[in-house]
């Protein structure tokens, strides 16, 4: 896609990142009422705060986003448009958040188990990036299982 750019993500980008979060707010558990949407947007705006929020953009429009925490080493959050997914977006998101992270220590994420539909997709670009499946949790009332990808200990 000739005219993505991904970036880090900063608070003058909170309206068009909020749009994309309200359009898919229905496939994450934790976003179903506007308290929970509001109570995201602050925080999106501290996570942009220490640059650990990185964009899609697509014709100045975010089409994908993600959350990321060093000092967790993890993936918080990561949801790209219905309207622009299989195009690799996805995974320049999460390459660079990766290059951000600490590659000596295990990264984890949490997305959906594997029985629900939802999170086909995510699980197929946590396993393309070498991630593994761990343990089976819970988060906002819904069953979701963390993975993990292997620190390289010799870096």
């Amino acid at each position: 896609m000739d005219n993505l750019i991904v970036r880090l993500g900063n608070e003058n980008d909170i309206t068009s990142w909020m749009a994309l979060v309200r359009k898919v707010a229905p496939l994450f558990p934790g976003l179903e009422t506007e308290e929970a949407i509001l109570e995201h947007e602050r925080t999106v705006l501290k996570f942009m705060s220490k640059g650990h929020a990185i964009c899609a953009v697509v014709d100045q429009v975010i089409v994908g986003v993600v959350l990321f925490s060093t000092r967790l080493n993890m993936i918080c959050f990561l949801a790209v448009d219905e309207s622009h997914r299989r195009m690799g977006i996805g995974k320049s998101l999460l390459s660079m958040a990766l290059s951000k992270l600490d590659r000596s220590q295990d990264i984890s994420v949490s997305t959906y188990v594997e029985s629900d539909p939802r999170g086909k997709a995510a699980r197929a670009l946590y396993y393309s990036f070498g991630f593994k499946e761990g343990e089976i949790t819970e988060e906002f009332g819904c069953p979701n299982q963390v993975f993990r990808l292997s620190g390289n200990k010799n870096d």
